[in-house]
């Protein structure tokens, strides 16, 4: 039973964390000086100056990798995508930009010695790696709902066990895509306030982050159930 109630951690702990940063940010723009520099004025200036440079999206995209392996949050990065783009093309940015470094770190995981590795997951390495093999692409669904470890440190232990490729990027881009939905949700919002706070939709905001819980609660459940 304690087993079970420490594998259900992760999913909370993911949704706590992204609450955190969210209010963090919130918190620094309203009670510190970045609140004058970063008006909405100078944002959608920002913005609309990102829009216009033609490589932006290659440097965006471009970023999530090295991201990943310094483990900055993703949701800032993508909050920000989301604001200079647009909600569609700043989720498919995201998106591609999240592949992207799943592939990096999985191939990593791939070339790195087994000490390494296992310096990197810990006394469980053996254990997760047969969980892994024997689920497949629920498995790393699973770890990306509810990551029990750092984004990298999946994709690298991923690799090390030598899971399917098509496994593991169809299994990351299910898991990933749902926080992606509501980080962009999100950073919609963020940008429709800069034009006019009263268009914020809270119902749409609400709606997407009770369906996130109710999934990461879901999986959560899953994985408490079948991650040994």
């Amino acid at each position: 039973m304690n087993r079970k109630r420490r594998r259900r951690r992760p999913a909370w702990g993911k949704i706590i964390a992204v609450a955190v940063v969210l209010a963090a940010l919130a918190a620094a723009w309203r009670f510190t000086p970045l609140s004058e520099y970063l008006t909405a004025e100078r944002v959608s200036e920002w913005a609309r100056a990102v829009r216009e440079t033609w490589w932006a999206p290659i440097a965006v995209i471009a970023a999530y990798t090295p991201a990943a392996f310094v483990m900055f949050p993703r949701p800032v990065l993508t909050l920000f995508t989301v604001i200079a783009f647009g909600p569609w093309l700043g989720f498919t940015y995201s998106m591609a930009g999240i592949m992207g470094a799943a592939l990096a770190t999985y191939y990593a995981g791939r070339i790195m010695r087994p000490e390494t590795v296992r310096r990197l997951v810990g006394d469980e390495l053996h254990e997760r790696s047969e969980w892994l093999r024997r689920h497949g692409l629920l498995a790393v669904f699973a770890l990306r709902i509810v990551a029990v470890a750092p984004f990298s440190v999946e994709g690298i232990m991923a690799g090390a066990v030598r899971i399917s490729p098509w496994q593991y990027n169809l299994g990351t881009f299910a898991g990933m895509a749902p926080g992606v939905l509501a980080t962009t949700v999100f950073g919609g919002q963020i940008a429709a306030a800069l034009e006019d706070p009263g268009r914020i939709n809270w119902w749409l905001v609400g709606a997407v982050v009770a369906a996130f819980v109710g999934l990461s609660v879901a999986v959560g459940r899953w994985f408490a159930k079948h991650g040994h």
